[in-house]
This record gives structure tokens, C-alpha cells and sequence, in this order.
């Protein structure tokens, strides 16, 4: 009986000091984010700067042939912008607010993912300059897109 208990005290005590370490590798995958971008591209370290300071780990990949990783990744046309992402499952298109990821990431509709088309003044990344009023949209499966939410001035 007393190696019984023992065992299961000691069964216990291991997995009371395992699950920070299950916790943190659970959050590491949660909050990582793969960023492909155009070497020459200031405004994309900016915005993985952004990320960082939001908790998330970014793995950057300098790639100069972006319209290749956006055709591959499903990003229509009409919504590119200078910097591709993927986390969670999904496709970050430019520079999308952290609070538009995070509800994504929640909300987790079937979509393909999310985007800031262009390099809107004011955005994450894009602070210089006066900010604008611009729109996220949500990629659907089928190419098409719809605005997900509205940033900038009188948003």
C-alpha cells in the first residue's frame, strides 16, 4: 500500500512540475508566427517588431519572390500587401492589428485568412506618416473577401 501511495504521490508531483513546461510549449505554438518577406522591406521588420512586443515568437524568412509565397499561400491579388504570414492555421496578409489576429484566432472561422491589402499609414508597422482609415478583410475559402474590421481615423 505504501509503494502505491508513493507512486501516485510521486506520479503527482511530476506532472504538477511538468505542466509549466506542457503550458509554455503549448503557448510557444499558440503564439508563433512564420513571416515571409522581401529582404529589402523595412516596414515588414516593423511589423514582426510589433508582433514580438504582442508575445509572439516570429521565424522570418527573406524570400524576394513574395508573389510566388502569396499565390502558394492563397492570397488573392487584391488584398496583397508587402509581407506574408501564417499562424494558427491561417494566412496574415500585411500589416493586420494583433487585435484582429487574436479574434481570428478565437473566432476561428473557415477562412483562409486575413488582410491589410497595401501598406496603410498607421497601421502596425506602418506608424510614419499620417494615420488612415483602412479595412482587414477576411479571406474566404473561395477568393473572395469580405471587411473584417475598420481601423484608422473615425473607425
Amino acid at each position: 500500500m505504501k509503494h502505491l501511495f508513493a507512486r501516485l504521490l510521486g506520479a503527482l508531483v511530476l506532472g504538477i512540475a511538468l505542466s509549466p513546461a506542457v503550458a509554455l510549449a503549448a503557448a510557444a505554438t499558440t503564439h508563433a508566427v512564420e513571416v515571409y518577406h522581401d529582404p529589402a522591406c523595412g516596414c515588414c521588420v516593423n511589423w514582426m517588431r510589433y508582433m514580438q512586443t504582442q508575445g509572439y515568437v516570429v521565424t522570418a524568412h527573406a524570400n524576394s519572390s513574395m508573389a510566388t509565397v502569396k499565390a502558394r499561400l492563397g492570397v488573392p491579388v487584391g488584398a496583397a500587401s508587402c509581407h506574408t504570414a501564417k499562424i494558427g492555421g491561417y494566412v496574415i496578409e500585411g500589416h493586420v492589428p494583433v487585435q484582429d489576429i487574436r479574434r481570428l484566432l478565437t473566432e476561428r472561422p473557415d477562412a483562409i485568412g486575413l488582410a491589410a491589402p497595401g501598406m496603410p499609414m498607421g497601421s502596425p508597422g506602418m506608424e510614419m506618416g499620417a494615420p488612415e482609415r483602412y479595412d482587414v478583410l477576411l479571406i474566404e475559402r473561395d477568393d473572395t473577401v469580405r471587411v473584417y474590421a475598420t481601423h484608422g481615423p473615425e473607425a
